[in-house]
């Protein structure tokens, strides 16, 4: 990243000098050997924690097959491991998400549904929002006819600061079109993601 680069009108100058004043604030000095290129760090670090506001999932999910012999059973992602960060504190969420769909006529790649998951994680994000936004991309593209999204992940914002409680996860599920309205079709959704509830 050249040092006059700018994005989203910010100079990659500005975005060190912000790193610069937080290391003071925090109590320490940003001109000690051992922080002298943390700033420059912290922030090729955020352009790949980032990165998702540079990338439109929906593109990803445009190129789809339709050779398919008439398959229209439910196809499952599962275990599609992502990081991203609370949009309240700035702390990781670790977790994996899983994602369902029942074709109507055509399919997708399966590195693109995980590819959709990592456009969205590597935002600012509140759980609940990514698997709505991820359940949303995938129904407003494919037009399947049910969408299945699940994801559990736990947040650094709870662990590490405020309650300090470990091992706790957070579990969100989407369930749109034949998941939401036939109870077999999420059964067999959650049976396949190994989710007690199935």
């Amino acid at each position: 990243m050249a040092d006059h680069e700018e994005r989203h009108g910010v100079s990659r100058d500005q975005a060190e000098e912000a790193v610069r004043t937080l290391l003071r604030w925090a109590g320490d000095d940003p001109t000690r050997e051992g922080l002298l290129d943390t700033p420059k760090r912290v922030v090729e670090a955020y352009g790949d924690w980032f990165s998702g506001y540079g990338e439109e999932p929906h593109e990803y999910l445009e190129r789809t097959f339709e050779e398919v012999c008439g398959y229209d059973e439910m196809i499952v992602l599962r275990d599609i491991q992502f990081e991203s960060h609370c949009e309240h504190h700035m702390a990781p969420i670790i977790g994996r998400a899983h994602v369902g769909y029942l074709p109507d006529g055509k399919v997708v790649g399966i590195s693109k549904l995980a590819r959709v998951v990592e456009a969205y994680a590597r935002r600012f994000q509140v759980q609940e929002k990514m698997t709505a936004q991820i359940a949303a991309v995938i129904e407003d593209v494919l037009k399947p006819r049910g969408v299945g999204v699940v994801i559990e992940a736990s947040h650094e914002c709870m662990t590490t600061r405020g309650v300090h409680k470990r091992g706790v996860s957070m579990v969100t599920s989407k369930m749109l079109g034949g998941f939401r309205d036939d109870a077999r079709t999420r059964q067999e959704f959650l049976r396949f993601i190994g989710d007690p509830r199935g």
